[in-house]
């Protein structure tokens, strides 16, 4: 008999974000209270368990649809795979078979609440950097004699604010950007 898939809700990740804004509100707190607040919004992230919510909802997802619990790596001293351009990276979820020794899953998780800009670029280019590293060492045989391509999942979770909604505006002095560029906003980017 196989395992059906689940039926996934449209609602899935709500408590994730709940648990996300939550998380973000009691470190800052904690660091009021502890008496050392960092700049910014740093303080609501620096205790690192905002994105925990999403993690076990991923968790319970895959479980239930028959992938072993020992397969599934989320500490961080299990979730450091070698690259091709690093010699290894953390990365926030992995799925890997190690009887056949294959990586199945790799996911990366990260916010941007806030400071959009540069932070917003800086965090696409991190995203296209970590799927080049992961699949140039996929090519290469790092992850073993040819076994089948690994998944790559990049869940992003963005502020939904006026400053994440508005158009920004692009400079072309030499060429022209691609339309789907023209008046996007970072949410539609």
């Amino acid at each position: 008999m196989t395992k059906q898939t689940p039926t996934i809700p449209d609602d899935v990740f709500r408590e994730a974000v709940q648990g996300f804004w939550d998380t973000r509100i009691a470190q800052a707190q904690a660091q009021v209270l502890a008496g050392k607040v960092d700049q910014g919004n740093r303080s609501a992230v620096t205790g690192g368990k905002q994105m925990d919510g999403f993690i076990l909802t991923l968790t319970n997802f895959l479980l239930a649809v028959g992938v072993p619990q020992n397969h599934i790596h989320v500490k961080k001293s299990l979730t450091v795979i070698p690259g091709f351009f690093r010699p290894t990276k953390m990365y926030d979820f992995l799925v890997v078979n190690r009887e056949k020794r294959q990586l199945k899953v790799v996911i990366e998780l990260k916010s941007q609440v806030g400071s959009f800009g540069n932070n917003f670029n800086n965090r696409t280019e991190e995203a296209m950097g970590a799927a080049l590293d992961i699949w140039t060492a996929y090519r290469e045989g790092v992850f073993g004699a040819a076994p089948p391509p690994p998944w790559l999942g990049y869940l992003f979770v963005l502020e939904d604010s006026p400053a994440s909604r508005t158009p920004v505006q692009v400079a072309e002095p030499h060429f022209a950007v691609l339309p789907e560029f023209r008046g996007a906003s970072y949410a539609k980017r």
